[in-house]
């Protein structure tokens, strides 16, 4: 083990878990409170969450020599953080967290299902993402005009460092984050900060309406920004993985972390360059060390998780989402040319785009839902009628 776990991979290693920790557990529990999670049950949920990419991180990494780097799904919690909350309660998003989990299980194991998620549009998918994205990417700005004093450093802090370094961008903002928090904050509490907490099981409760307006939205989500990606970036640096087997047992993981609060694991997607490219080890095969050291300081964070959500209830709650919308402006920004990338499709992405974006609800089912099958609906129909066109031009010319 010495001579193949060397410092760079070390570091690349501490630096992944850093910036994927850092960068989005703000999202994650302003995605869960968003749905109905109390303090004591979302940072069981950030814990559960933490630990289970740590444990699959190091799992896969040591069981295929590849460095597999596992994330939660940041778009996800994105999701949830407009979804509002569901009947239910949270126990009824835990059962929806559960039902997507079982889906992705069901994709690694049965291709069919793979495929049906495949007739759903990339530029669809991505229209839903940037719907969802969108309210809480203006979040920040907001944040300046309420309380510009403590957002106000914030932002910039996220705008210079991400001129110096995209990676570097939210981690600066946190840290900007904190020192706003010492001096202008409360921080007598602190004293009686508790670092661990215990993890705290809700019973799944299944309801249709969270199944379809939460789970769905979950996996397709998760699929399409996360898993599918994850695989692309491993092959961009020369790796081969089976993608079937990884994907159902990030689903596993993510069954077993619901009942805890969990949302969901899945495959990194951007992290995952930091531990597969050349910097984590010269030696490509040594590699995958990088994502096993990142796997370790995952479940560290996550025992300490409670500490991490003790600092940040201290700061007001717009706030909190401010952070949290600077962390996904990146992924806005990817989502949005990749909606319009395909000039057949654009309408019925930009109207897949509105509908998500405007947080209308019927029978209890979220806008990602509606926003995503009215797009689609539109995007067949235009289809159908082309070649239904083309085929007359044909008949014509005959």
């Amino acid at each position: 083990m010495s001579s193949s776990l060397s410092a760079s991979a070390t570091s690349a290693g501490i630096l992944s878990a850093f910036v994927g920790f850092a960068s989005s557990f703000a999202i994650v529990l302003h995605g869960l409170s968003g749905v109905g999670a109390s303090a004591e049950q979302a940072t069981s949920g950030l814990m559960a969450l933490a630990i289970a990419m740590g444990i699959c991180g190091i799992g896969f990494s040591l069981w295929k020599r590849v460095p597999i780097s596992v994330a939660w799904s940041t778009p996800s919690a994105a999701l949830l953080a407009t979804s509002g909350l569901p009947e239910g309660g949270f126990a009824a998003a835990v059962g929806a967290f559960v039902f997507a989990g079982v889906l992705v299980i069901i994709t690694g194991l049965w291709k069919p299902l793979g495929r049906i998620v495949g007739l759903i549009p990339v530029t669809l998918a991505q229209a839903m993402l940037a719907g969802v994205i969108l309210p809480l990417c203006l979040v920040p700005f907001e944040a300046v005009a309420e309380i510009p004093a403590l957002a106000l450093p914030v932002v910039l802090a996220w705008f210079i460092a991400g001129q110096i370094n995209k990676l570097l961008a939210v981690p600066a903002a946190l840290l900007a984050f904190l020192v706003v928090l010492y001096f202008h904050a409360d921080t007598s509490s602190l004293n009686s900060l508790k670092l661990v907490q215990a993890p705290v099981f809700v019973m799944p409760e299944f309801s249709l309406s969270a199944l379809i307006g939460i789970g769905i939205p979950i996996y397709i989500v998760t699929m399409a920004s996360q898993n599918i990606p994850g695989v692309s970036i491993l092959r961009s640096f020369g790796y081969q993985p089976v993608p079937g087997p990884l994907f159902s047992w990030t689903g596993v993981g993510s069954v077993l972390s619901a009942p805890f609060g969990g949302h969901g694991i899945s495959l990194a997607a951007i992290t995952a360059a930091i531990c597969a490219n050349e910097d984590a080890h010269k030696d490509p095969a040594k590699r995958y060390w990088a994502a096993v050291i990142a796997g370790v300081v995952y479940i560290i964070f996550g025992i300490f998780s409670a500490g991490f959500v003790g600092v940040v209830e201290l700061a007001p709650r717009i706030l909190i989402g401010g952070v949290a919308g600077l962390a996904l402006i990146g992924t806005l920004t990817v989502s949005v040319q990749g909606m319009l990338k395909d000039a057949p499709s654009r309408e019925p992405a930009i109207l897949t785009f509105l509908i998500t974006a405007s947080g209308l609800s019927f029978f209890g089912i979220g806008a990602a839902f509606w926003g995503l099958l009215v797009g689609m609906g539109l995007k067949f129909w235009m289809d159908w009628k082309q070649k239904g066109l083309q085929s007359e031009q044909a008949t014509e010319k005959a």
